[in-house]
């Protein structure tokens, strides 16, 4: 064969050899999940810094994940266990039902450290304002009372927690008493399971006004002396921003669920396992900030 011809078959062998390379690239290319098509906001490579051990930002009306890190990580989650604690109760209660406090609830909080509401034996208070001494001060001595009365009795109520977690999907999350304190290991949850948890409490209309209030003043009557509680979240008084509630213990370090609403659109955040206190405050704000800002 001349050299001629045996060039001009090697060149069509060529040309075949590519043809086939091209169209099999093509077919896989084609076969490959187009990952830029789920993906209508900006990448979290855009995202704020964050340096806690786990994060979750979602729509709250979509269900549509804005950000997460170790979302399903299960760590302690100290106070934010207060949530569930004032949605367990009032599941059965009325705001306008009334507890009186013991010298146990009040001895019971004074140990380990706990943040309190500085409750009085004696006093009997509403519901509503004993979830305002829980959620705003983080009141442990609130959190054994109305545990204690809506179990009846703290182990009994701690199952009905549990069990309220399984019914709304929290399936990482275990929870071993009502306030969120060290004691029997301080149980479990994961950014994602509070989600979902914060997304729940603030559809309550009650619990909603409760975590979003800054401060509350009781006066005193005939049944009860004066009380005043700040809010410790302190994104609160930020435009659009909802609550939910901080948390804080050496095991599980610096925690806060929040929420806003921008645009129509309420976004519900958790953050767990931060070890600056200021810190969770400005990442939160500029997680909110940057899913507004990437909203489309």
């Amino acid at each position: 064969m001349r050299l001629t011809d045996r060039l001009s078959h090697a060149l069509l062998g060529l040309a075949v050899a590519t043809g086939a390379l091209t169209a099999g690239a093509g077919a896989a290319q084609a076969a490959a999940p187009a990952t830029t098509a789920t993906q209508p906001h900006a990448p979290v490579t855009d995202a704020p810094a964050v340096l806690g051990s786990a994060a979750y930002l979602m729509d709250a009306e979509s269900g549509e994940v804005r950000f997460s890190k170790q979302a399903d990580l299960r760590r302690p989650v100290a106070s934010i266990t207060k949530a569930m604690t004032a949605y367990t109760v009032l599941k059965q209660a009325k705001p306008t039902d009334k507890v009186k406090v013991t010298a146990a609830d009040v001895r019971y909080a004074a140990q380990g450290g706990a943040s309190v509401a500085y409750l009085r034996a004696g006093d009997v208070l509403t519901v509503e304002d004993l979830l305002y001494a829980l959620m705003l001060p983080s009141g442990a001595d609130a959190a054994h009372a109305l545990a204690r009365v809506y179990g009846p009795g703290v182990p009994a109520f701690v199952g009905e927690m549990n069990d309220t977690a399984r019914r709304l999907g929290m399936n990482d999350t275990k929870y071993v008493n009502a306030d969120g304190m060290p004691y029997r290991g301080g149980g479990y949850s994961t950014a994602r399971d509070q989600a979902m948890l914060a997304k729940a409490l603030l559809d309550d209309d009650t619990l909603r006004k409760v975590a979003s209030t800054r401060y509350h003043s009781v006066g005193a009557t005939s049944e009860h002396g004066s009380y005043s509680w700040k809010n410790t979240n302190r994104l609160l008084g930020h435009p659009g921003v909802l609550g939910v509630k901080t948390g804080y213990t050496r095991a599980a370090g610096y925690t806060l669920a929040f929420a806003a609403e921008h645009d129509g659109h309420r976004l519900i955040g958790v953050l767990l396992g931060e070890t600056d206190s200021s810190r969770r405050f400005d990442t939160a704000q500029a997680l909110l900030d940057w899913a507004a800002t990437n909203d489309r």
